[in-house]
């Protein structure tokens, strides 16, 4: 049996023999036959070491749109992502095994998703300046040591369900994100079945009417055909600064002609944490749906916003 047939046959073949060693935080270039069992093609991949833990639930959980994402699936020790990249679609795993993160990709832009394969898992994080000291935040340092801080590169695919997520609640907000992928999106690379958010085109021109049976109304439906038609505009958040970003994303607030959903504010915030790997503070769980308790606070008790 051939070393190719033999590595596509079984992943643990050569895996060692044909694998150099390398410095720590560094990656190992090289392509590996594709575990698919019907395809003996060669997919490129990349080797990472790890010299601190890395927990991939941790890490890209929160780019995860509930349990039937189908842009995503998130398993211990295993990621898949399908994205768009500037080369093209592309479909990426992580698999976290033996002190390394090995990634492999397809697609037209499998080499511009490995190239940010480091960013996505959170490796450029520099804990460098970081001080968890011995309160709360050196407590939760311990107990979430794997824990990194990524960025994915794209705006739109953050930007599209934070909007979805405004004023409903997430189980509403998730079908309307899997309505929107599964009648416009395409399938992505690979063999993982994985399915892609629509084009920039193809978001712009939703008319109101297609997206009303989906739970969503005029107001984010305008804003989704907004972001949608200055795509090219946004994704320049990726690379700019604070102030830039908030100039990218905000004029797309009052794009439809009315009042921005909840100002905007966690619309922006939403789309910068995962697009650029900022360290902001955790967003709370459907906070639009929280009301204080009348009176509660005229009787010192502390209310939903108070506490």
């Amino acid at each position: 049996m051939s070393t190719i047939l033999a590595t596509t046959l079984g992943r643990r073949t050569l895996r060692r023999t044909l694998a150099g060693a390398t410095d720590f935080g560094r990656s190992r270039p090289g392509r590996r036959i594709s575990h698919s069992r019907d395809r003996l093609a060669a997919m490129p991949s990349r080797t990472f070491r790890l010299d601190a833990p890395l927990d991939l639930r941790l890490t890209l959980g929160p780019l995860v749109r509930g349990t039937g994402d189908p842009a995503m699936r998130l398993t211990p020790g295993r990621a898949l992502r399908a994205t768009r990249t500037a080369d093209g679609p592309a479909t990426i795993e992580l698999v976290v095994a033996g002190g390394e993160l090995r990634v492999e990709s397809w697609g037209q832009g499998a080499e511009a998703a490995l190239e940010g394969a480091a960013a996505l898992a959170g490796l450029v994080d520099d804990r460098a300046d970081f001080e968890p000291g011995r309160g709360l935040i050196g407590e939760l340092d311990r107990r979430l040591r794997g824990l990194r801080i990524g960025r994915t590169g794209a705006v739109l695919e953050a930007l599209v369900p934070a909007i979805l997520e405004q004023k409903v609640v997430g189980i509403e907000a998730r079908r309307a994100y899997r309505g929107i992928i599964a009648r416009w999106g395409e399938t992505a690379p690979g063999p993982f079945g994985l399915r892609l958010l629509p084009p920039p085109e193809i978001l712009a021109a939703i008319p109101y009417h297609e997206l009303h049976p989906l739970g969503v109304e005029r107001r984010r439906a305008d804003l989704i055909r907004a972001v949608g038609a200055r795509a090219t505009r946004l994704e320049e958040v990726v690379g700019g600064c604070h102030a830039a970003a908030r100039g990218c994303v905000s004029p797309a607030s009052g794009a439809a002609g009315d009042r921005p959903v909840d100002g905007g504010r966690s619309r922006i915030a939403g789309a910068r944490r995962p697009g650029r790997g900022e360290r902001r503070r955790l967003p709370s769980a459907e906070p639009r749906l929280v009301r204080p308790r009348r009176g509660a606070a005229r009787h010192g008790r502390p209310n939903a916003r108070t506490a």
